[in-house]
């Protein structure tokens, strides 16, 4: 008779809801009420781990969907020391679909998502219509969701399918306007002399 399998242990600062197929309570995270931001592929997890840091008055859950990626993260943050920084082990569309309640999110961060390049290929874009009126439901009044690709073709969609949906305002955003440091990516990216292109929007 084979063993049973047992279920994997979390990271120290790891997130596993206990049920992947109902609306999450938030304040179950980590158990306050503080603002809730998410950084949608947190990727090494340095710009998530670095907001966590400098607004340790925010919340900051990461999402990844590579289970070494998801360690790392992980590790850094306990390493750290930040008691308000978490990631969770699951794909992108379906934690903001399916696992968040309506205005639950403060700031949702999407950077330097894959761009889908090949015009055969941009039904696979994460920005379409119905991530819009996901997002749209998920974020708090008041809330934002930050933007940023080094690609400008998926720039340029991104502004169309937001001027498309219509229901979100778009904000300034300077280097200067607040605190927000860069991926990896972007760093990477940059030092090639590639230019970076942002997108700053409010849910009224």
């Amino acid at each position: 008779m084979e063993e049973a399998t047992q279920p994997r242990q979390p990271e120290p600062c790891e997130f596993m809801p206990e049920d992947y197929f109902s609306r999450l309570d938030p304040s179950s995270i980590f158990e306050n009420e503080k603002p809730l931001e998410i950084d949608l592929g947190c990727g090494d997890g340095s710009f998530l781990n670095a907001m966590a840091a400098h607004y340790p008055e925010r919340n900051f859950l990461g999402v990844e969907r590579l289970l070494g990626r998801v360690k790392k993260v992980a590790k850094k943050a306990h390493r750290a020391g930040l008691t308000n920084c978490k990631v969770l082990r699951l794909e992108s569309k379906y934690t903001i679909e399916w696992l968040f309640p309506e205005a639950s999110i403060d700031r949702l961060h999407l950077l330097c998502p894959d761009p889908w390049p090949k015009a055969k290929h941009h039904k696979r874009r994460l920005v379409q219509q119905d991530f819009l009126e996901v997002l749209f439901r998920v974020l708090k009044p008041g809330g934002e969701f930050c933007f940023k690709t080094d690609h400008p073709e998926y720039f340029e969609w991104v502004e169309e399918e937001m001027k498309t949906f219509g229901k979100f305002t778009q904000l300034e955003w300077n280097e200067d306007t607040f605190y927000y440091p860069k991926t990896d990516f972007q760093i990477q990216w940059e030092a090639e002399g590639k230019s970076m292109h942002q997108l700053r929007f409010l849910r009224p």
